[in-house]
Order: C-alpha cells, then structure tokens, then sequence
C-alpha cells in the first residue's frame, strides 16, 4: 500500500503541502516533494518564498499555516515541485525594534542559514543585479555524489605538513597554466606539484559562500576594484563558494568541491577548512540584512543591553556561539562538512570568540568547545584554534581543549622570528618552540601536536617579506597604511623592499631557508605559507585582503626563478618525513629511557653539551637520538641541527657518536647552492667529525649514521 504520509493535506495556490518534518532543519528533498524547516523563536508569522531560478519576482509565497508550527520551528512539506530549478527564501513577520534586539522586516526575504547551495554570486567578479529584491538565494543540493571508496584519511597529527593557500589565488596567475584558473578545479591540476613538494595536508582559506563585492570600492584613480577577496565573512556556513567552481555557473560547485577532496585524497592529502564562525556578513547596524539578523537577531549575535553588536571580531559583529541554538547550527555545520564533503579538519578563525558567553565574558569550560570535542561525528577530525580574538582574549596555551584541539601557535611564530634575526634573549624560548612548546602544553597533557607551528600565514608578511621588509607597506589597501599589524618581528637585512644589492638578496635567500630548516625539525605540525617555497612576495603589504590581482595570485614563473629555494624546501620536508624522530607524539624527556647512552633530546652551543643561554647568546644547537624516536617504539638515525644566528662565523664543536657512526651532512644554509642541502639518504660524510665552522646567520643540519 501507499504511504500515506506523502500525501498532500492542505492547498495553496494550486500547492498542494502537508506538515513537515522539523528535523533536519533546512531544504531537504522527501518523497513526492521538499521539506522546508526552519526555526525563528521570536517571530509571529513565517511565510515561504519560492522562485523560478534566477527569476527576478516569487513565483508564489505561501504561509506557514499555524499547524505546521512545532514549538518555534516551521515546518512544511511543498509537493510536485521542480526542486532542480527552484529558489527560495523566508519571510519573517515580528516586531521591530532594535533596542531589544528585534529587527524583523517582513519586506525582506531571507536566506535559510542552512542553505546548502547559495546562488547570486555564481560567477566570480560579475557584478551583481543590485536591485534584486533577494541577493543570495538558498538553493536545494542532491546527495548523488560517486565517492567510491572515499573516506577521510586520519593521518596522525604529528605527521602532518600543512600547506595553507587561497583557492583562487593558488592557481588565478596566467603561468599556472591550468585549464580552469582560480578554481577547485584549478587546484586538482595541481597536485602532482603539491605531490612533489611533499606536504599531506592542504588548509584551504574560506570557501563558505561569501560575497566578494561586500564592501568593494574602487582604488582612486584606478578602475580597479577592491574586494572581499580572503572571504572571512560568511553568507551561508553549509554552502560552498559558488565564484570558485569552475561550475559555478551551473549550480555544480558542489560536486566540483567533492571531486577535489575525493582526487586529493588519493594521492595522500587531508583538505582542512578555515572556518569562520565568529562573525557573519551581516556586519554592524548599518550593514544588510541577510539571513540571521531577519530571522532571530537576538539569538544570533552578541547583543549590548542597548541592543547594539558586540564587536569581539573587528568586523561588526559577534555570533552568539554559545547560545544553545546557535551551538547546535555550528554543530550541524561541521558535521555536514565531515560526512558529506568527507573534510578532514577545521582551523577555527578567532576561536576565543566561541569561548566567551553571549556578554563576551571567556567561559570556564565553554560548551561549543566542549561539545565538538566530544562529537561522535568528528571524532576523528582534527580541530585547531586560532587561539585569540580581536577582543582582546589571547590563549595559546591556554585555550579549552578537552584534549582535542591543537592551536595555531603564535608564541612559535613570534619566538622564531626573533631569534631568526638575532634578538638577544632568545635561545632558552628557542629551546621551547623547536621541543613543540612543552612550556605551553606539556603541563596540561597536551602533545607537541597540539602546536601547529608557523613562521608566516596569509594574516602578515610572506616569508619573502619578512626578510625583505622592516615596516608594513599597505598603501594600496587605501586605508593610510593603518590596517595590518605593527608588530611583525622582519628584518630586511639592509635594504627596505627590492634592491639589486647581491649580498643583502643571499643573506635574505639563506634567512629565508634558514626558517624553513627551523620549522622542519621542531616537534609539532609545521605549516607552510602558499608561494613561499618559490619566493612570493606582498611587496610588503601583510593585509592583502581585498586585492584580487597579481599581488595576491601566486606566479608559477618564480618556481624557475627560485628553483634554489624550492629545492631547498623540498628537500627539507622530504627529510621531515622520512625522519621519525622529528615527529612525536609525546614531549621529550630529556633523559636516556631506551638505554641508548643518550638522552632524547641533549643541548649544545659553540661547546658540544655546553650550551650557552644567555641574554647575549645568538647561537643554539641540539641533538636527537634517533633510539627514541616515537617514543622508542621505531628506530632512526641521530641528528644535530647548530643554528648560528649571530653576525660573526662561529666553530661548533659536535657531540662524537658510539657504534661506528659517523656524522653526514644534509643542511648548511651557509654554503653555496647546490651543496646547501642534499637529497635525505644521500648525505655525504663531514670530513671532520669533531666540528665545523657554522658561518654567520646559518643553520646546519647533520644525520648521524
């Protein structure tokens, strides 16, 4: 017998509905039709606005009868309806009044918070029709996607190189010489590069549905516009970003965004996401009316007695993550992101913002926190913090972790930086951050993964930059050079920008090669800058956020015209990876527990087991011993990392090694390209096995075997 409960029980306008199911909330495709669901706690009336694509009037606009209202959700089933070419928005009918918190204005239609598919912005850059009475239109998606055998890869963390790029930027530049430039599929092309240079985890900047034009204006005499272009202001969390398929234009960027996680996958490579959920695009009081302000503002955000937004991201407003409705949509959301694009983890924009209660104040234990910890859906997810917020509230160290959450380690990139251009006082932090900040983690149980290390990102200088550039240079953001951060810790080595000095451009190359070399033999999770392990630069600009143009795209021509340093990458992260010992799971102990005769983890200076820390030392060296290596459970050879960060060449007195071994040379910043690094396994002999003279602002790196 037929089912009945696919049948119609009410009309309207030749529609023919029945109560929906309240769960999942959303768009969702049910036998003989679509079930619309959506929640609002303080509104009277909720009316349902369907168009044909792309049409510019509702097709038809059918009211919520009141028996299809279940508690403070609305809920109908619409039958017989061409769901592939439909769109479709709410109505909200409440007062209006924004000392309290209320901004309902049944004259605007709104998006669905959990639209999957968003039109409006289909093509990048193509203006939008701004007198359209609905901008970002909430579309249905369709589970036929073919993953095959598909799953997340569960890399363990320690094992982990992320590479952090752009998605249009990574393959926008004409030399890219892909067939589809700045898309998901632009980024396929490219992995046997990404291959090649050796990482296993690619971070992508936000691809929620954003809008590009959201506070775009033209640079003075200039045509060109400036735009939202890193996208860390979302319109919808559950919708990839149309501008960056290739088919977007057809309404497929689902499927495109799938095919790339299912291709990377199979050569080896985890996709994380940059998730943004501190804030949404709706901004302040002056900005638009989307999609949360018009359905439950006082829900949504962070709101002031007076009814004005708290402001704890910088952009406008805040999201009121721990209010349990809003708790439970971010819930939903990475859930999706987990089991339908099979994401493998998130970086959270701002995460201090979901730790404070809905008046800012920083929770104890926050539940948002907590409860994406314990999730059984990301169980195996890797969950990273960007532990600070632009309200003040700085954790590394210090953020809820639950023993989940490892952090985007600013004290390491702050600690590196310093030392890497010779400011006194720094070697005993130096010890912390190449050991995986046991100082930050170790007392609270947390592993050396739970720092994800970093020397540059897209927020600041290139790694280019930073040895090129002493102050910010951001005049072309037309903002009088007063965004972007102040504090940058470069050293352009004596010259402000370009110059055609050749001793000032190989003391930048081996700076520059020197910070790799450090990032690559510290315990925890290395991540790499998209473009700097081919030279790309900012031209000193670290808040390139609104510039969709060459100072954004990386240009593949520097791979050939950097091709010293590319290798010089390469060749390091090849050497982390085949290294066990850089890659622990644990802090080291600083003792001998193998019976080696040497402790994990010993510490030299200019004087084999003499290190110096004092203020004025510039110069630090330390030796692993391979016996331990994950914890002792697998063998690996020893090795000696010496890092000179003085001006003045310095004689390095290396510790002797038992059994025969004998010292090799992979690494010596200080030498001439292309004895500056070999390929791992093929490191020739050192000739004098008692020491070598380190020169000046150099790194070496010796494998003992």
């Amino acid at each position: 017998m037929e089912r009945i409960d696919i049948h119609p029980t009410h009309t309207y306008d030749k529609f023919k509905l029945r109560r929906g199911r309240p769960f999942p909330f959303g768009a969702t495709l049910v036998p003989g039709g679509v079930n619309f669901s959506i929640f609002s706690s303080y509104t009277k009336s909720c009316t349902l606005v369907l168009f044909k694509k792309r049409a510019p009037e509702p097709m038809v606009e059918i009211p919520f009868p009141d028996e299809f209202r279940i508690g403070n959700v609305f809920c109908m089933v619409v039958f017989d309806l061409d769901y592939e070419n439909i769109e479709y928005g709410y109505r909200m009918d409440g007062p209006f009044n924004p000392k309290e918190g209320h901004w309902f204005d049944k004259s605007k239609i709104l998006l669905d918070p959990y639209a999957k598919i968003i039109g409006g912005r289909d093509v990048w850059g193509i203006p939008a029709n701004w007198n359209d009475i609905y901008q970002h239109r909430a579309r249905l998606a369709f589970d036929d996607f073919d993953w095959e055998d598909d799953r997340p890869l569960e890399i363990p963390p320690e094992d982990q190189i992320i590479y952090e790029m752009h998605v249009r930027g990574f393959t926008r530049h004409i030399s890219s010489g892909v067939k589809h430039p700045g898309t998901f599929a632009g980024i396929r092309e490219k992995i046997p590069y990404l291959k090649e240079l050796g990482v296993n985890c690619i971070e992508l900047m936000p691809v929620y549905e954003f809008d590009e034009f959201e506070n775009s204006r033209p640079k003075p005499e200039s045509e060109e516009l400036l735009l939202n272009y890193w996208g860390y202001s979302t319109v919808g969390f559950f919708a990839p970003k149309a501008g960056y398929a290739t088919t977007g234009k057809f309404g497929m960027q689902v499927d495109e965004l799938k095919a790339l996680v299912k291709t990377l996958h199979k050569n080896g490579i985890e996709v994380f996401l940059d998730v943004v959920f501190n804030h949404t695009a709706e901004g302040n009081e002056r900005g638009p009316t989307i999609s949360f302000r018009g359905i439950d503002n006082k829900i949504y955000y962070m709101m002031t007695p007076d009814g004005y937004y708290y402001n704890f991201s910088g952009t406008g407003n805040t999201l009121n993550c721990n209010n349990p409705i809003v708790r439970n949509m971010v819930l939903d959301c990475l859930r999706y992101w987990a089991s339908e694009y099979h994401i493998d983890g998130f970086r959270f924009d701002l995460a201090s913002i979901l730790g404070r209660d809905p008046w800012g104040a920083p929770l104890a234990n926050p539940p948002l926190l907590e409860l994406l910890a314990f999730d059984p859906i990301l169980a195996k997810c890797k969950l990273i913090a960007e532990a600070w917020d632009a309200g003040g509230l700085y954790q590394v160290g210090s953020f809820p972790a639950f023993g989940r959450w490892a952090e985007w380690n600013g004290k390491y990139r702050d600690g590196i930086r310093k030392f890497l251009k010779g400011d006194p006082g720094r070697v005993g932090d130096m010890a912390q951050r190449l050991q995986g900040s046991p100082d930050l983690y170790a007392g609270a149980g947390r592993g050396p993964a739970t720092s994800i290390n970093f020397v540059t990102a897209h927020d600041g200088f290139t790694l280019t930059d930073l040895v090129s550039y002493n102050e910010k240079h951001n005049e072309v953001n037309c903002e009088n050079n007063n965004d972007g951060c102040n504090d940058n810790d470069s050293w352009n080595c004596g010259a402000e920008g370009w110059t055609e000095d050749q001793e000032i451009l190989t003391l930048r190359q081996r700076q520059m090669k020197n910070a790799i070399a450090m990032l690559m033999v510290s315990q925890g999770v290395p991540m790499i800058l998209m473009g700097d392990e081919m030279g790309r630069s900012q031209c000193g600009n670290n808040n390139t956020y609104c510039h969709d143009n060459e100072l954004n795209w990386l240009d593949w021509n520097l791979l050939e015209l950097n091709a010293n340093l590319f290798r010089f990458f390469k060749h390091c992260i090849a050497f982390r990876n085949a290294h066990p010992i850089l890659r622990n799971q644990y802090h080291f102990r600083n003792v001998d527990y193998v019976g080696s005769g040497y402790a994990d983890i010993t510490w030299h200076g200019t004087q084999a087991w003499n290190a110096d820390w004092s203020t004025h030392s510039r110069t630090l060296a330390f030796m692993l011993c391979g016996k331990h290596a994950k914890e002792g459970t697998v063998s690996d050879n020893y090795i000696y990392v010496a890092m000179n960060m003085h001006h003045r060449t310095h004689w390095f007195e290396i510790p002797g090694l038992r059994d025969s071994m004998k010292w090799h040379v992979f690494a010596n910043t200080g030498v001439t390209p292309p004895e500056d690094i070999w390929q791992p396994g093929r490191e020739p002999i050192l000739e004098n096995q008692s020491g070598l003279i380190i020169g000046d602002r150099s790194v070496v790196i010796l494998v003992g075997k």
